[in-house]
């Protein structure tokens, strides 16, 4: 978001706080499943920065997310794990487009349970016939399955492993299988990976990718999370929640748990 837009949010932020503490607001925000560790705690400290106020969260996969919005659920506010989903909620009319901005980035990895003796370099070897088993998340629901599914495509490797996914329903269903031992691999965000690192470990990063239509080729694109404020919220909140997001004790969140900064 431009650097005048992200003034104008804040400014607004602060005409909506001057409204919304005449009288006690629950807001409530549903985020991606990733979002769950660093999101309770920014929860906890808005809740303390603005007394009387309370935050309810909704965490699943982003895609089921806006499925649960665009059927009229009461959402205030929208953070999505990836661009697609929130542009899929602006084209909706879901979404308040004037306070959409990106507030942070993750990456993508391939993790192996803490046991495994599996060496896992490159994509390629997920094809090796060691590995029987790796979950993703559903890509027609989730940001997580659908980064894996792009990286896996560019690498040419697809095909091949497709017989060997299981489809989770969230990226921590993701994380949960691979640290059970259940599968032998799996695709998680690096964020999922350091909240379990006594249960799996990191074997790959893996680069995102996304793919040009026009030409066929694949380009680098970083993984970056977009929030918003939802079309049919009435609350005051929603907007001093997301600049709560933005602030300094908001990102010094996010960054402890492996989050990425975004400009």
């Amino acid at each position: 978001m431009k650097r005048k837009n992200l003034s104008v949010l804040i400014f607004g932020a602060g005409i909506a706080l001057a409204t919304a503490m005449a009288s006690a607001e629950t807001l409530t925000v549903s985020a991606a499943s990733s979002l769950t560790d660093a999101f309770k705690e920014i929860g906890k400290g808005f809740e303390a920065a603005y007394p009387g106020n309370k935050v309810e969260f909704n965490f699943a996969a982003s895609g089921v997310l806006l499925q649960q919005i665009a059927r009229g659920a009461p959402v205030d506010v929208f953070a999505s794990a990836d661009q697609e989903t929130m542009d899929k909620a602006a084209a909706g009319n879901h979404i308040k487009n004037e306070t959409r901005v990106n507030f942070t980035g993750n990456s993508l990895v391939v993790i192996v349970p803490k046991d495994s003796k599996l060496k896992i370099t490159g994509l390629k070897d997920l094809t090796n016939a060691d590995i029987k088993r790796i979950v993703i998340g559903n890509p027609s629901t989730t940001p997580n399955g659908r980064y894996a599914r792009s990286a896996m495509q560019a690498a040419g490797v697809w095909e091949t492993v497709q017989p060997k996914l299981i489809f989770a329903e969230n990226v921590r269903q993701s994380l949960s299988y691979v640290g059970r031992g259940e599968v032998d691999a799996g695709f998680v965000f690096a964020t999922d990976a350091k909240q379990d690192e006594n249960k799996v470990n990191v074997a790959l990063t893996v680069p995102t990718v996304v793919k040009d239509e026009k030409n066929g080729q694949w380009t680098s694109s970083p993984i970056v999370y977009p929030i918003a404020e939802v079309a049919a919220s009435k609350n005051k909140l929603g907007g001093v929640f997301i600049a709560y997001v933005l602030s300094p004790d908001g990102k010094k969140v996010l960054e402890r748990y492996g989050f990425l900064m975004v400009q």
